[in-house]
């Protein structure tokens, strides 16, 4: 397993094994990169100022670190706070970068304990929760109270399974009633900057854990005064701060204050050869943010999108809706641009750090556990079924223009952990087979259970799922028995997943950081509902190879007992898995970027810059 070092400073040694790498896809140009490009409009705003307008595809409900469960979320959430770690902007495989740290920890020879020192003289933004309004000093002690809110119920916190029995004193606290006057020995300020943690055991993904939205730095002054509307209302020290938000869009300015930090495009990873179309070695030597205005409009629809993208003057960034594809694309292998699209546009392609799966949830005695034994079984071999009757295949042609990575299990084909050689049984459509099963089974069409299957509001969403009930009609499952449940958004069909609402959960998910440890941590008991484990899976033996895994730093060893725990939830059925989608993604000539929806996810947009409309050269923004 390869292994790369940051370049600003000499780390231990136990994070040699820490920077595991990820491979993942690639940068397309387009065109003639000495071209002068394009006079889009729109990309300056009022009065010249600098602005980018990002789309997504859903909407984060809360803009509270402490549930900012979603890629949504966390676009916001690294953008208007900080974080003590960060990804290099352009380096792949991924690599940890300090940000809020100061340098990187010191580590115990045991593993255990970390002691970090951040920043002096970082400022939290100007809010009328500080005294005149007057953002303060951020120190240690609020990166302490940050991880307590995690445990603390009254948050509703959606992030603590990253922390759950890792740090001294942290579960012990929460059960003594999560009173943040009380010190917790494990989790300690030392000085002003200078954080001490101490781990029950060790954890090799613990840095990558201080890179994500979760551990973003709140201070405990704005939480108080916003009361309810923190989660609408962010105070952090990050590059941008928010304007206004609502379902339909955030806006951003620049943070004034933010810490002047020069790009070293070289220590970001930029390689000529990948990145020199996109113009962001203009970056080198600039400190970002580089915008004035950050829009990030959330529209669900894929066609609304790419009309917008496509009028030149709204969203500068989208994806390829499928109804597209053969408009746009010159090629799939590779994937190329047609020249009427590639001198308008740039574009990237690769696969993504992800998946998107299904899976039963076992709390349902409909489908998982039962108290009869016997029902149990057949359970077992409806959920076996049904997984059988799923078309990949067709689900790939349908909805992902057939360039998706259909694989068995969980462990993504992206992780150093994917096992090319798995049997492929377990996503090959075998309509026989499924029919097979459950009628040896003791299952007709009179007994089986109604299946309510949960989809948000979307077009795309509701043709998922009648394909999905047609394919489970062929193997006689009753039309009305297969039932869609509709939900208005994104955050609604998620609180209906984390509250077990549904018996089946249809959903993807995005790598936290570059580990197989992060795909099956889904299916570990302890992160049952309302953590990361909406299946409710709860398998002794599972855990125990969980547990014992989670010590370990990666080796031969660890990889075997992953790959062991995925075979484990293929051959228990309990998930229908699963498909990485190809990324592709288009933004205009005029904005100086290599956008990123992955592990990285919102810490590109500080150094997203803008061409100058009237003189096509980078002007304006350098601090």
């Amino acid at each position: 397993m390869s292994a790369r070092l940051p370049r600003a400073a000499p780390a231990p040694s136990v994070l040699a094994l820490l920077a595991i790498g990820l491979s993942i896809g690639g940068c397309g140009g387009t065109g003639d990169d000495k071209d002068t490009p394009p006079r889009t409009p729109g990309s300056r705003g009022p009065a010249g100022l600098k602005v980018y307008r990002h789309a997504m595809d859903q909407a984060p409900t809360s803009l509270d670190p402490v549930q900012a469960a979603n890629v949504y979320a966390n676009f916001v959430v690294l953008n208007a706070y900080d974080t003590l770690f960060a990804y290099k902007y352009l380096a792949r495989p991924f690599e940890l970068k300090t940000n809020l740290a100061a340098d990187w920890p010191e580590i115990s020879a045991d593993g255990l304990t970390y002691t970090i020192r951040i920043k002096p003289g970082v400022r939290f933004i100007d809010d009328p929760a500080f005294a005149d309004g007057v953002g303060r000093e951020v120190v240690a002690e609020d990166f302490v109270y940050s991880i307590k809110r995690h445990f603390d119920p009254k948050t509703r916190p959606q992030g603590a399974w990253l922390w759950i029995n890792r740090i001294v004193g942290l579960d012990e606290w929460k059960a003594a009633g999560s009173d943040y006057a009380a010190e917790i020995a494990g989790l300690r300020a030392l000085d002003t900057h200078t954080i001490r943690i101490q781990l029950t055991k060790p954890y090799p993904q613990l840095l990558f854990t201080l890179a994500m939205g979760f551990s973003a730095v709140v201070p405990r002054e704005a939480v108080a005064y916003h009361g309810r509307e923190f989660a609408v209302h962010p105070v952090g020290s990050g590059p941008f701060r928010l304007t206004s938000y609502d379902t339909s869009q955030v806006v951003f300015e620049r943070n004034p204050r933010f810490r002047p930090e020069p790009v070293d495009i070289a220590f970001e990873g930029y390689d000529e050869a990948q990145h020199g179309f996109s113009g962001v070695a203009a970056i080198d030597g600039r400190s970002p943010p580089f915008l004035d205005r950050l829009e990030i409009s959330f529209i669900a629809e894929s066609s609304a999108r790419w009309s917008s993208f496509t009028k030149g003057d709204e969203v500068q960034y989208t994806s390829i809706p499928n109804e597209h594809v053969d408009e746009v694309l010159a090629t799939k292998q590779p994937v190329t641009l047609k020249p009427a699209f590639a001198e308008k546009y740039h574009f990237f392609a690769g696969v993504e750090a992800g998946f998107i799966f299904n899976a039963f949830n076992m709390d349902f005695p409909e489908f998982g556990y039962n108290d009869d034994p016997e029902r149990e079984r057949r359970n077992k071999a409806l959920r076996c079924a049904i997984n059988k009757a799923y078309s990949w295949e067709q689900r790939n042609e349908s909805f992902y223009m057939g360039l998706g990575n259909i694989f068995p299990g969980i462990i993504v084909p992206v992780s150093p952990e994917f096992d090319p050689g798995l049997s492929r049984d377990s996503v090959t459509r075998d309509v026989a087979g499924a029919r097979k099963l459950l009628a040896d089974n003791g299952w007709t069409p009179e007994n089986l259970p109604p299946l309510v299957y949960g989809a948000n509001s979307s077009v795309s969403s509701r043709l998922i799922f009648e394909q999905f009930r047609a394919w489970m009609k062929e193997i006689g499952y009753p039309r009305e028995k297969i039932i869609l449940k509709r939900f208005a958004t994104f955050g609604d069909i998620s609180r209906a997943w984390k509250q077990s609402q549904l018996p089946y959960v249809s959903k993807g998910w995005g790598l936290d950081f570059p580990d197989a440890e992060n795909t099956l941590q889904l299916f570990y008991g302890p992160n049952s509902s309302p953590g990361s484990n909406d299946a409710n899976y709860r398998d002794p033996e599972y855990d125990r190879l969980y547990e014992l895994s989670s010590t370990m730093l990666p080796s031969p060893e660890r990889t075997a007992i992953y790959q062991r725990m995925n075979r484990m939830l293929i051959d228990d059925c309990v998930a229908n898995t699963g498909l990485a989608r190809t990324r592709i993604y288009l933004w205009h000539k005029n904005v100086i970027a290599i956008p990123d929806r992955e592990i990285i996810g919102g810490f590109f947009l500080r150094y997203v810059d803008i061409v100058d409309a009237s003189t096509g050269t980078v002007k304006g923004g350098a601090r």
